[in-house]
Formats: structure tokens, sequence, C-alpha cells
């Protein structure tokens, strides 16, 4: 038997998840901005304060239920840039955890992109 509770209780805990990570980016910009590949236009810190903006308004958006799909596949798109851009290299010098993390984590905001949103029924 489905539960469309216990679904909706792992979008919210996959939310935090998210969430967690854009108050991460904050919290550790100038760490995070030395990972900013050259070839990226303008200074990395934006990118950072973008990326850690963009992740928690995914949160938001899963958590309030508004606009779910739309912020899960923008999440998984920008989590696969992530990857093909930052994690790639590494992986392929034979340190495959941010790409496995990033990868997983876009493939659970598709899904949860797929599902329709939990209503309560009177």
């Amino acid at each position: 038997m489905k539960s469309p509770l216990a679904t909706r209780l792992a979008e919210i805990l996959f939310s935090f998840t998210i969430g967690f990570f854009g108050v991460l980016h904050f919290m550790h910009v100038d760490e995070m901005s030395g990972m900013i590949p050259d070839y990226m236009p303008g200074d990395g810190k934006g990118w950072i304060y973008i990326t850690g903006w963009g992740l928690i308004a995914a949160a938001l958006a899963i958590i309030i239920n508004k606009l779910k799909t739309p912020a899960c596949y923008l999440l998984a798109v920008m989590l696969l840039i992530f990857v093909f851009t930052l994690h790639l290299q590494p992986a392929l010098d034979g340190n495959p955890g941010s790409l496995l993390k990033d990868t997983a984590l876009a493939m659970a905001a598709i899904i949860i992109g797929n599902k329709p949103s939990f209503k309560i029924k009177n």
C-alpha cells in the first residue's frame, strides 16, 4: 500500500537536506569560491551565493508545496551542472564522492518533481 504521508515526509526531509546545503554555501563562501573553475566568468563568490539561493529556493518550494515540479527540475539541472563542471575531474582522478552525491540528489529531485502534490482530503 502506498503511503502519501510517508512520501511527503521524505520530500520534506530531502528539502531540509537541500536547504542545509544552501545555508552551507553562505557559511563557507570563501572556501567554496576556491572550487569554482577558472573558466567560469565572474567572481567565484557570486556563483556560491547564486547556487546557495537556488538550493534554498528549491527547498522552500518543496516544503510549501508550491511550484514543486519546476523547482525540482531546476534543482536537478543545477546539480547535474555541478556534476559535469565541478565533480567530473575529481571523479576521474579517483575521488567520485561528490559526483555520486550530486547525481543521486539530482535523480531524487526529479522523482520528487514527478510526484503529485500531497493534499489532505476532508
